[in-house]
């Protein structure tokens, strides 16, 4: 009798042990990602495997293109309008009932205190009703990390982060590890080509109508000389990886209403020169952004911060700009490094990178919270450690680089 029952709880102890491997394969771990920190209601439900399993996205582009840009306050109030259909639909599409989530990762800095606001709150309720742990997300830091669900990049990688509210170069060692090496000192690139895109009125033009102003100012500058004005690039005392395109966006604005008093036309119509003006100004932003990347990288050689044959990762909504991706090729191909972009509709704000980062903090034990007392969001925030300092200290001069010719009009 002894020896059966000895032998019963054997056979159960394997089958026990069966039983949690098994459910180790089938049943990975699960995280809901939510996006609101600026203009995009996004939400997604990644597995730990890269799965994607469900996801849903409300842009409010064409409410903010009918206003010049985007009000904050209008921004908050369609992201309370939206976020529980937004969250509902992706988990619904991923089949995974919200009570078998392993956690909720949200955008949590940095961002539009308004939009931000709106996730958290929405969030930390979903956390309190299903007793799940939170992870709050760095909106750059999942930019960041994106690539890592479509590819195996190992780390240490290079960052480009470009988009509408920030612009970084970064060295990421980690999940939660990085060393900012530059950043801009007064607006983004998104936010340039947009503003230009609305000095040029291209709201107006026919093929524009519909587009953001930087999809607006890539579309035309395929018909474009980006000869047509001398280039002003950035003027800085200093050689480092800063950005600057505040300057080069001003001066624009005075050849634009150089133009207009040439052509004869009020502001708000649309000059014959516009897509010339278009491609030299595209050019400029990306000239500009090539030249303190190509710093960063001659920096991180000399400190032997990265790996032989080491990965520049391009992340954000500018990085959906076909123009910069091509010069960056360029870059990255004659300093014998790879290129790695996410594709278009996970450079922009999504749902899913929120998930995915959610997942690689899971993984590194980090930043896994499952006390939210008093938790608050953060409209400013910087990403990782930052030693700008030192690369400008570093003072590193950078040589001339040949710029191939693209596929549109824009080789002047």
């Amino acid at each position: 009798m002894a020896r059966l029952i000895n032998m019963h709880r054997t056979s159960l102890a394997t089958w026990k042990g069966l039983i949690s491997v098994r459910s180790m394969v089938t049943c990975p771990r699960v995280v809901l990602g939510i996006e609101t920190s600026c203009d995009d209601t996004g939400a997604a439900v990644v597995d730990e495997h890269g799965n994607i399993l469900g996801e849903a996205l409300l842009s409010q582009k064409d409410v903010h293109l009918k206003t010049g840009g985007i009000i904050p306050s209008v921004a908050q109030q369609l992201h309370r309008d939206n976020i529980d259909r937004v969250v509902n639909e992706a988990i619904v599409s991923s089949g995974i009932s919200a009570s078998k989530l392993s956690a909720i990762a949200t955008t949590v800095k940095p961002g539009l205190a308004l939009s931000l606001g709106v996730g958290l709150i929405y969030s930390l309720n979903l956390v309190k009703q299903y007793n799940k742990p939170f992870i709050p997300i760095h909106h750059m830091e999942a930019h960041a990390l994106t690539v890592r669900l479509l590819h195996p990049v190992e780390f240490p990688f290079l960052v480009l982060l470009i988009s509408g509210g920030h612009c970084l170069l970064a060295v990421a060692n980690g999940v939660s590890d990085f060393l900012l090496l530059g950043q801009s000192i007064d607006e983004a690139p998104g936010d340039s080509l947009d503003k230009v895109a609305r000095r040029l009125s291209l709201i107006k033009h026919p093929d524009c109508s519909s587009m953001s102003g930087g999809q607006a100012i890539e579309h035309l500058s395929q018909f474009g000389d980006k000869t047509f004005c001398r280039e002003i690039q950035p003027k800085s005392r200093h050689r480092d990886c800063n950005f600057s395109f505040a300057g080069l966006r001003s001066h624009y604005n005075y050849i634009i209403q150089k133009m207009e008093a040439v052509e004869g036309l009020e502001q708000g119509a649309i000059l014959s020169c516009a897509a010339d003006i278009a491609a030299s100004f595209q050019h400029a932003v990306a000239y500009h952004i090539i030249k303190r990347t190509q710093r960063a990288i001659l920096f991180c050689k000399q400190e032997n911060l990265l790996p032989v044959n080491a990965s520049l990762v391009v992340s954000g909504g500018v990085a959906s700009n076909g123009y910069i991706r091509h010069m960056l090729q360029n870059l990255t191909d004659g300093m014998d490094m790879s290129l790695l972009c996410p594709p278009p509709h996970l450079c922009t704000d999504n749902g899913i990178m929120i998930a995915w980062n959610g997942i690689e903090r899971l993984r590194a034990g980090a930043g896994i919270l499952n006390d939210t007392f008093e938790f608050r969001y953060e409209p400013r925030a910087p990403l990782g450690t930052d030693i700008s300092e030192q690369v400008r200290s570093a003072a590193i001069k950078v040589p001339s680089l040949k710029i191939k010719n693209t596929l549109s009009k824009q080789g002047g």
